[in-house]
């Protein structure tokens, strides 16, 4: 899952590859703001297959949230 996780984050959003891990914060160490920040959830939703609501998406602090939201959604 981390791997799809990535290879959303650098074909979307354009995030460097080797600042991706579980703990990387998505505002401040992968610079994804509020606008990116939906252009993500609608990618993550059409690669997993999910539907992510808005109260979800500004709970996601982390990539290892976004993982365990979909992985809650599976």
């Amino acid at each position: 899952m981390l791997e799809q996780i990535k290879n959303v984050l650098v074909e979307a959003i354009n995030v460097d590859l080797e600042a991706i891990t579980p703990e990387a914060k998505l505002n401040e160490d992968l610079d994804i703001d509020s606008l990116a920040a939906v252009e993500l959830a609608l990618e993550l939703e059409t690669e997993f297959d999910i539907r992510i609501e808005d109260e979800e998406l500004a709970k996601l602090v982390t990539v290892q949230d976004i993982m365990d939201l979909i992985a809650s959604k599976q």
